[in-house]
């Protein structure tokens, strides 16, 4: 089939990638020739794995290029996927600006009966939205049709959960929308024996949000406990790992640490609150609200735990901080917990150097004013504490002993769970974490 991604990020680019893998031929689309350019080359500009050699593959095979021209892509494509950004407004409801811009920009190319299929996060109601603003703008007017399908990428496993997914779920209000969908994931759904859902386009729309919001419950429900644990002198860590095993309950989004972060988590749990709020369910809204309340006490708990670890006053002290990115395995630092810790250690007047094996780059971007160190080791350099802000598995495998030989005090505060707490205390460590000595 042939086929246009609009958006080339984190989304957009492995969607354009994996569809041409599967078979079908694909344009991606940006405004960003930078970007278009540097994909075109077979590479992603942002970390992803396994993504630079998908590109690499489906370029060569002439099923897959990225270009910056509305106009050929309108003209090529029988589908239309929008994959472009939705952030957070102002008060916290999606901004759908980069989508109606998106549709704007295309429209006007379309010239036959399409299918246009949003998988970029809304709220209810957009693709109605949507498809009138296509087929005012739409040379084929009424022969443009709208479908919403979500998508559900993690960043580090972005390629496996669009090849093989756990689902696909479908918005479509007519047969003809359905059968075009159906067709076009048959390499997934059949080969891989993927289980695909089909809905309204309401119930499509909702279903990310509400994932995300159900995840990000979870996770701020251990971290409630976590606290709680600390203050009767339990381990948090055992405790999940023991209901974990209850099959209603499972260990997945179940482990203990600093909180959720970046792009969609967050985004999700606001946008969804504020749904509830203009749809008056007060009580849905309430429960929100404390998700995120407790999400952003953990980083305070952060604060006070490396507070306590130097003696009572931050003003001064050197403060290694490792781990910038939002979860090991990325390069993405957007509403990284470990990131705003850093920051926040800064306010309080330590002197923050921060390593990250990935996010380097972005970090220094996102936050300037602190320092930065090419390893952890030289991060550690002459600090009176060390913070694992970011669960990376080479934080948990350094040695103790090397470390101690470069700080100047041996407290760690480990907020993920990453060290262990029994090897560095051999060492000489002080060593606490959040709501349980690790």
């Amino acid at each position: 089939m042939k086929i246009t991604v609009i958006g080339s990020g984190h989304l957009g680019a492995t969607h354009a990638a994996g569809m041409a893998e599967i078979g079908h031929d694909v344009i991606g689309v940006d405004i960003d020739p930078a970007k278009t350019d540097t994909l075109n080359a077979g590479h992603s500009w942002f970390h992803e794995p396994e993504l630079d050699a998908l590109l690499v593959r489906n370029i060569r095979a002439g099923r897959l290029r990225f270009t910056t021209d509305f106009a050929h892509a309108g003209d090529h494509g029988d589908v239309h996927f929008l994959a472009v950004g939705t952030p957070s407004g102002p008060d916290g409801a999606y901004d759908l600006s980069q989508l109606t811009t998106a549709v704007e920009k295309l429209a006007p190319h379309l010239r036959r009966p399409c299918l246009i299929v949003g998988k970029s996060t809304v709220s209810p109601g957009t693709a109605c939205t949507v498809e009138d603003l296509a087929r005012n703008l739409a040379p084929a007017d009424e022969a443009v049709e709208v479908a919403w399908n979500p998508e559900f990428l993690r960043e580090g496993t972005a390629v496996a959960d669009t090849l093989t997914p756990d689902r696909i779920v479908i918005g479509a209000s007519s047969t003809e929308a359905e059968k075009t969908l159906r067709m076009l994931y048959a390499p997934i759904t059949v080969n891989h024996s993927c289980p695909l859902v089909v809905t309204d386009l309401a119930t499509a729309e909702m279903v990310k949000a509400t994932a995300n919001a159900y995840l990000a419950t979870r996770i701020s429900f251990v971290n409630a406990i976590a606290e709680m644990c600390n203050a009767v002198g339990a381990n948090v860590a055992d405790l999940a790992e023991a209901i974990g095993h209850d099959t209603r309950i499972g260990h997945h989004y179940f482990h203990p640490g600093l909180g959720f972060g970046g792009g969609c988590l967050p985004k999700d749990l606001h946008a969804f609150t504020h749904q509830a709020d203009t749809s008056g369910i007060e009580a849905a809204a309430n429960l929100l609200r404390a998700v995120d309340d407790v999400n952003q006490h953990m980083r305070e708990r952060a604060i006070g735990l490396a507070r306590v670890a130097v003696g009572g006053n931050l003003s001064g002290r050197r403060v290694a901080v490792w781990g910038a990115a939002f979860k090991p395995g990325i390069d993405d630092v957007r509403d990284s917990p470990a990131l705003d810790v850093a920051r926040r250690l800064h306010d309080c007047g330590a002197r923050v150097t921060v390593y990250d094996p990935q996010a380097m780059d972005q970090a220094r971007q996102a936050a300037p004013a602190l320092s930065y160190a090419p390893s952890a080791g030289e991060a550690a350099q002459d600090a009176d504490l060390i913070l694992v802000g970011t669960g990376w598995p080479e934080f948990g495998a350094l040695d103790p002993y090397a470390i101690a030989d470069r700080v100047a005090k041996r407290a760690i505060v480990d907020t993920q769970g990453v060290i262990s707490g029994a090897h560095w205390r051999a060492a000489g460590w002080r060593v606490s974490g959040l709501g349980y000595q690790p």
